[in-house]
Parts: C-alpha cells; structure tokens; sequence
C-alpha cells in the first residue's frame, strides 16, 4: 500500500495528542508501582529505574531507557501540537519542516508498549515474593500508550506535509528517472539534487554505503550477542542470598512457574527476535551481493518484518529497569542490573540501526529493465 487517506486525520491526532500530553504529565507525577514484603515498602516512579541505574554506573543503560521510555514520548507530543495546532489554526510554525522530519524518526524509537510488556513480565516474576501495588501512573501509563498509538494511526503524514508545503507530483516518471524522499516520501525526477525541495532532507537514489554500513552493524551485534546471552543481566539478593540471571534463566523461571506464555514471549523477543534479525539480515546482504533474482517479494517481506520487531526485544531492558528501581530493600531484597544488559540493549539499538541503513531497493536492483520502466 502507497497510501491510505485517512478522513478527519489533522483534527483526531490533535484532540488524541492533547488528551495524551495531560496523560504524560499524570504518568510522570505520581507513583508508578509500589513494592511491599514484610513490612517494608518502596515506591517507584516512572523516572526511578533510570535513576537507580544511572546510580549504579549502567549510565548508557540508563539513557537508553530513559530516551525510549520517557523523552521520546515526550519529544513526539511536544513536536505534534507543535505542528499541529497552527496547522488548525491555518498558519505553518517556524522550521515546520526539520521539526515534521524529527518527529517521524523517532516513531520507531518511542517504545512505551514495549515498556508495558516489560512491567507485565516483572510483576510475575515478583508475585510470589512480595504484594505489587499499582498506583495512579501505571493507569495513566496504560491509557497514554493506546492514545499515542490511535494517534498514530489517525496523523495523516501525506496531508500534513500537503498543507505545510504542497508539491506536484509528475506522473510520467520511471524508476531510472525518478527518486523519493527518504522523509517525506516525495517522489521527483532526478536530476541530481542534493536536498529535497520540500522537507529539506538528503536525496539518495540508494542509501549512501548502504552495504557496507549495514554490515558492519551487523557484524558488531553478532560479536555483543554472545556476552548478551552469556553474561548474567540481573543480580538478586535475597535475605543475604545473590543469585545471577542470564536473559534465558529468567525465561526458565517463567516457565518453571507456570507461566509459559510470558516465558515463551521472553524466548522469542529476547532470545530468538534478535538471532533471527542477525540471520535475515545477513542473508538479504548475501543475496544482495549476487544480484539474486529469487523471491524478490519475500525477501521485501522479510527485511519489513525484521524492522517491525526489533523493537520488542527490548522487554529484557525493562524488565531490569522496573526490577531495580521496584526491589531496593537491603540485604532482605535489592535487585542490580549486571554487565549482561549493557550488552543486550546494545545488540538491540545495532539490530535496529541494522535494517534501518539497509536498503531494500537493493533487492529489485537486480531484476531492473534495462531500460528503467517499471513494470
């Protein structure tokens, strides 16, 4: 699909937009979840599992979470009302076009659902140990993460960028003499230019290096794989007792506990997700390589599927993170995070960066006319 119209788009993202910002406020003011086990309770927030590992020296663990969690959120409200409302009121904002292009790539980096999933798998993994009491922002938490994804779903790109900066389009291109916006989706004769007349973007025919950038990422996750699977990624200490988990203990004690569902949506999304990225990937640049005219769809569909689920293997991370700011008791109960997550959260972030430089116009180069149509 190339595009879908999407009817009353600028005024359902924007009431769904506001609605989610007075959400965002409530879900970062309040307790998050509170903790209690023989008398003794803590209370975390939402902001407090970056805190505790910023404290504990993960400090790139620290913003990975708090950019993906927090601030990215954060930014993608600021930036739609920012765009929005004076679209409403029938005016563009200053820099429209850079704040619309920042806007759209941080739609993959912003991952509440994937922190939601994260606080599910904790608080099993914490029922037969202590009482896990919800408070006013888990609520909120919830509701914000399906009005920013209804928001994303209504914002209508197309139309915004229509109204910010209207372009005709030609119709009478061909693939040897048109290219697209990698931002705005514009598509225009090329004619060797460097920026796109409408967002300002860089112009590619084809992602500069794509190759050899892609495997180079690639190849640097595969190496972090194995300390990330190896490695313990969390410490318990309970009543004087420590106990190192590794990404797939943590899933046998899911399983051992009977909870083969979440065990099995902790294999696949920490464990699996990531081999099976590593392993398409490096076969579409294999194939890539030899101009390989097999299963072109396919291989599209695969390289769509591999960069839709990178992002759901950061449930480890969060898991972490709700663990250590939540279990902090002492010699009684103090959950740490260990060396195992930095490496983790790495692979994940590389995988990610991975399918992004790759290029998957580079797969129907090979069964290009020579002529250039299309068709």
């Amino acid at each position: 699909v190339l595009y879908r119209r999407r009817s009353n788009s600028l005024d359902n993202t924007l009431a769904l937009t506001f609605a989610a910002l007075a959400l965002f406020v409530v879900a970062n003011s309040f307790p998050f979840l509170g903790f209690q086990m023989q008398g003794l309770t803590s209370q975390t927030t939402l902001f407090t599992g970056v805190r505790v590992l910023y404290a504990e020296g993960m400090w790139g663990l620290a913003i990975a979470v708090f950019f993906t969690a927090i601030l990215a959120p954060g930014l993608r409200i600021a930036l739609l009302l920012y765009l929005l409302l004076p679209l409403r009121l029938g005016y563009a904002p200053p820099l429209f076009t850079r704040v619309f292009r920042w806007d759209l790539r941080l739609v993959p980096w912003e991952m509440m659902d994937v922190f939601m999933l994260g606080i599910l798998v904790a608080v099993v993994k914490l029922a037969d140990m202590a009482t896990i009491v919800p408070g006013t922002s888990l609520w909120a938490f919830v509701m914000l993460i399906f009005l920013l994804a209804a928001a994303q779903a209504f914002l209508d790109p197309w139309e915004v960028w229509q109204r910010l900066a209207p372009m005709n389009i030609p119709t009478d291109l061909t693939s040897a003499t048109a290219t697209h916006c990698h931002v705005c989706g514009l598509v225009l004769p090329w004619q060797g230019d460097r920026h796109c007349p409408r967002c300002g973007a860089a112009l590619h025919r084809r992602k500069p290096a794509s190759i050899q950038r892609t495997w180079a990422l690639v190849i640097a996750a595969a190496i972090l794989y194995v300390p990330a699977n190896v490695l313990p990624i969390m410490s318990v200490t309970s009543l004087g007792k420590t106990q190192s988990d590794t990404i797939l203990s943590g899933a046998q004690y899911l399983l051992v506990h009977g909870m083969w569902p979440l065990a099995l949506v902790v294999f696949v999304a920490s464990v699996l997700v990531p081999l099976l990225k590593l392993a398409i990937l490096v076969f579409l640049l294999i194939s890539v390589h030899y101009r390989s005219r097999w299963r072109l769809r396919d291989r599209t569909r695969l390289y769509r599927i591999t960069e839709f689920i990178g992002r759901w293997s950061m449930v480890d991370i969060y898991v972490v993170t709700v663990l250590v700011a939540l279990v902090r008791l002492g010699n009684l109960a103090t959950i740490e995070a260990e060396l195992g997550a930095v490496f983790f959260a790495a692979v994940v972030i590389l995988t990610m960066f991975a399918a992004m430089t790759f290029d998957p116009r580079l797969i129907w180069d090979a069964a290009e006319p020579a002529d250039g149509s299309i068709g």
